[in-house]
């Protein structure tokens, strides 16, 4: 404890001596990458420092150091960026360093990391490390522990990571704002031995989600709950990625959650254990097996599965969450015959059409007009027709042939024979109906337990 006392003090000093980087110091900052492509940058094996197997940030990319006297250094930049949601469709975001989330930070345990933060935007901000244990005057939360970054100004993070584990980045500096534009990123501190926690694959993205007006492309910092859409790191299904394993690999996924509700997240096919939270992992004796795990607002979950072949399905099951531009006050149309109204509209309206009388599926095939930068409601396109999902969905792709290290988009399963759902075409027999009088005319009897007192008399009702 004496040890870990003395560092928070050293620690927390380099800061207040450092806190506020001048331009002529700023000659001396690590380059500042940046990325703005939406596809998945598979991170190269670590350049330098200690080895560690790199996640891949889905949709995403990782943030490249530089090592300087035993030091890995980092260089975020806050700032207005443009996000790809879906093909079809950006938006107008706060990030870092060209993208919305910004790029993964990847350390290892026991590394000190020095984390310039440059500040672009039109207002103060900071950088809390959510879950990452850190000095107090390195927490990030503005006014309390530090001053805030004015814009302009690079601020210098330094703390030795003291335990491995799965956590995030964001402001504590008018957060409902830049939260809601979309500034986060993932944390990613690997264990000291690569061979703990090893697995073969290890994926890693943050549930977000925007209220953006048809035709526009700012998110509606104030909406608390009504979001329009639901997002994967900034991206919404048939924009989300596939995740792709090799059949019998070992698969982890980490998900962090940025929303304002909690997301039961549920994948098809093999069953996964919940190996991880922010908090740690979880003892190999205490891991309890899922197909759906529900991760609440601020929260971070690792599951872990053996890869099965086939095509499976990932995503929150809460219906809304797959669903892209949805409005809140469409009335419920299913059984209502609205012809002869459409008829008369449509001389006024000649491109209107009748929609909701048998249920919303037909949106998945219709090609309606659309506002300029708007998403359809459902979408995507699979191998037998439309897919009719949109927000938080994405495919688990696990193939026999696919090579270790392969991430590409191995296109559409194909299925073993005997093992495809397919119409049913012989003749069905008429169904047996229980005999006796119809529902209607039975009557239901009800015995009362003896010595019910105030119901004497009434055993049928």
């Amino acid at each position: 404890m004496s040890n870990r006392r003395h560092f928070f003090r050293a620690a927390g000093a380099t800061f207040l001596g450092a806190a506020a980087v001048s331009r002529a110091g700023a000659a001396l900052l690590p380059e500042a990458a940046s990325q703005t492509s939406p596809a998945t940058q598979v991170p190269p094996s670590p350049p330098n420092g200690r080895p560690f197997q790199p996640l891949v940030t889905l949709n995403g990319w990782s943030l490249p150091w530089r090592m300087k006297d035993g030091v890995k250094e980092f260089h975020l930049v806050a700032e207005p960026v443009v996000r790809e949601i879906a093909p079809g469709m950006t938006a107008r975001l706060w990030g870092y360093n060209g993208s919305s989330p910004g790029p993964t930070i990847e350390a290892v345990e026991g590394d000190r990391v020095r984390i310039f933060v440059t500040n672009r935007l039109p207002e103060v901000t900071s950088v809390h490390w959510h879950g990452v244990q850190v000095p107090s005057g390195m927490d990030g939360v503005t006014g309390l522990t530090q001053p805030p970054i004015e814009v302009g100004k690079t601020f210098m993070y330094e703390f030795v990571l003291q335990r491995p584990g799965t956590h995030m980045y964001h402001p504590h500096a008018d957060e409902m704002v830049q939260m809601a534009m979309g500034m986060m990123g993932l944390f990613i501190i690997h264990p000291r031995d690569p061979r703990q926690h090893r697995v073969d694959r290890d994926y890693g993205f943050i549930l977000n989600a925007y209220d953006i007006d048809p035709g526009s492309a700012t998110p509606r910092v104030n909406t608390m709950l009504d979001f329009n859409l639901w997002t994967w790191n900034s991206r919404a299904f048939p924009g989300i990625e596939p995740l792709v394993a090799r059949t019998g690999e070992r698969v982890r996924l980490r998900i962090g959650n940025l929303t304002m509700t909690n997301h039961p997240i549920h994948m098809h096919g093999p069953h996964f254990e919940v190996t991880g939270t922010d908090g740690g992992w979880v003892p190999r004796s205490a891991r309890w097996p899922e197909v759906t795990t529900d991760i609440g607002v601020g929260q971070m979950r690792c599951i872990e599965f053996d890869a099965l072949a086939g095509d499976w399905a990932i995503h929150c099951h809460k219906s809304h969450h797959t669903m892209n531009a949805m409005g809140h006050g469409v009335p419920t149309m299913i059984g209502v015959d609205h012809r002869d109204v459409a008829d008369k509209i449509t001389r006024l309206i000649p491109d209107y059409m009748v929609m909701g009388d048998r249920g919303m599926h037909d949106m998945a095939q219709m090609h309606m007009p659309l506002p300029d930068n708007t998403l359809p409601m459902m979408t995507g396109t699979g191998p037998f027709g439309p897919v009719g999902m949109g927000g938080m969905f994405s495919v688990v792709k696990v193939r026999d042939d696919l090579a270790r290290g392969d991430y590409r988009d191995p296109g559409a399963y194909r299925h073993p024979a005997g093992t495809l759902a397919s119409e049913y075409t012989a003749e069905l027999p008429e169904p047996a109906r229980a005999a006796g009088p119809a529902a209607s005319e039975q009557t239901l009897k009800v015995r009362k337990p003896a010595g019910h007192e105030g119901h004497e008399g009434h055993e049928g009702h």
